[in-house]
């Protein structure tokens, strides 16, 4: 196979190309990254979701020792579904120094700069390697990253230091927020509307449930610390309610989604526990008393970790020279940095972007921010040839 060199620029639009939203499969994209890294003679490891519809990769340059480099990031992009985007978001668009497509930004600036640098690893007379490791839904609670993370660990020499390239605009974020989400479905009785002592509105109890978890949000925000983050507690939010047949029926379902971002150190189950407390102790009893078939089961839907800075950590130190940023930051939203720094690898978020530009119509990334990517590569390159 006839290896093929792209800039930074260039192989963004092939990844821009593939539309990876997460309710669709990744394969397109990895399958071709795989065949990418084969051209240059280097081989890759997949790790397909349960049905293989998905897949992380991950692969390595250099010799196998300890000490090495991860860039890591996510393959998946958020829908574009009912935004007014002005161009075509499948097809990366330069305007005025921004480019311009669903990802650019989050994050496939930074995986395009990292693939870029495949020929100059290539090249280069590497001294420790340099780990890829791609992953797949990550915009829906980091699905992916933890089996690829515990395969890569447990395969590859242990590394130094994980990057994982979320928009940073190149400066460092060295903590985040946890984000673990759950599904409430609730089952009443139904009955006609102008008879409701006869059943339990599902949706009722679902009220019932997310006026708990707003006090619960109060309680939070009023013991909350100085702690860098904003806001400075873990935050709580209902994103998802959907139940009922008709205005005049007492719903005998109702399923509900929340979530809770946690400040690094906080007890990241305490939410759970409280909530799930509520349930069995008030909610699910009053139910049953107006009928014993009612229910509520509580799910959860995934588990981010919190990602907590390191006190001299090893991967804030070499990303701050590699880019030259002079602090480093914490900031609410999660990536899948907890996850790794859950293996014991010192981790750091770095990658070229605003966070302010993801998820949003017209996403871009500044052409300039691309070419910053790429000389923090080479910086990284020359460190691993020493």
């Amino acid at each position: 196979m006839t290896a093929s060199t792209y800039t930074s620029p260039d192989m963004l639009t092939r990844l821009v190309g593939f539309d990876t939203t997460s309710a669709k499969s990744n394969r397109a994209l990895i399958d071709w990254v795989r065949d990418y890294f084969a051209g240059h003679g280097v081989g890759v490891t997949l790790v397909p979701n349960a049905d293989g519809t998905k897949a992380n990769l991950y692969a390595s340059i250099g010799p196998a020792v300890e000490g090495g480099i991860v860039l890591s990031g996510h393959t998946d992009v958020v829908p574009v579904d009912g935004q007014p985007w002005d161009t075509d978001p499948w097809r990366l668009t330069e305007k005025g120094g921004k480019l311009y497509g669903r990802g650019s930004c989050d994050m496939k600036g930074f995986v395009a700069c990292a693939l870029a640098a495949v020929p100059r690893l290539k090249a280069a007379r590497l001294k420790v390697p340099v780990h890829f490791a791609f992953s797949y839904d990550e915009e829906v609670g980091c699905l992916g990253a933890h089996s690829l993370a515990e395969r890569l660990m447990g395969d590859v020499p242990r590394p130094r230091a994980v990057i994982i390239g979320e928009p940073t605009m190149m400066g460092t974020v060295k903590g985040h927020k946890g984000q673990n989400s759950y599904q409430v479905v609730f089952t009443g009785f139904e009955a006609h509307s102008s008879m409701t002592h006869l059943g339990v509105s599902a949706v009722h109890v679902a009220g019932d449930l997310i006026h708990f978890i707003n006090q619960l949000q109060d309680e939070f925000a009023a013991r909350a610390t100085d702690n860098g983050y904003m806001p400075p507690w873990g935050t709580m939010n209902v994103g998802v309610l959907n139940g009922g047949t008709a205005g005049n029926i007492l719903a005998r379902e109702c399923t509900l989604i929340w979530e809770y971002r946690q400040i690094p150190g906080d007890d990241a189950d305490e939410a759970r526990r409280r909530v799930q407390a509520q349930i069995d102790d008030v909610l699910l009893p009053a139910m049953q008393r107006r009928h014993p078939s009612a229910r509520i089961e509580m799910t959860p839907r995934f588990v981010v970790p919190a990602y907590k800075g390191e006190d001299q950590g090893e991967a804030e130190q070499l990303a701050r020279s590699w880019s030259g940023s002079n602090n480093a930051t914490m900031v609410a939203y999660a990536t899948e940095a907890g996850i790794f720094q859950q293996t014991g690898i010192s981790t750091i978020v770095c990658g070229p972007g605003d966070i302010a530009q993801a998820h949003q119509p017209n996403e871009f990334v500044l052409a300039s921010q691309l070419t910053a990517c790429d000389a923090f590569l080479d910086r990284m390159i020359a460190w691993a040839e020493r």
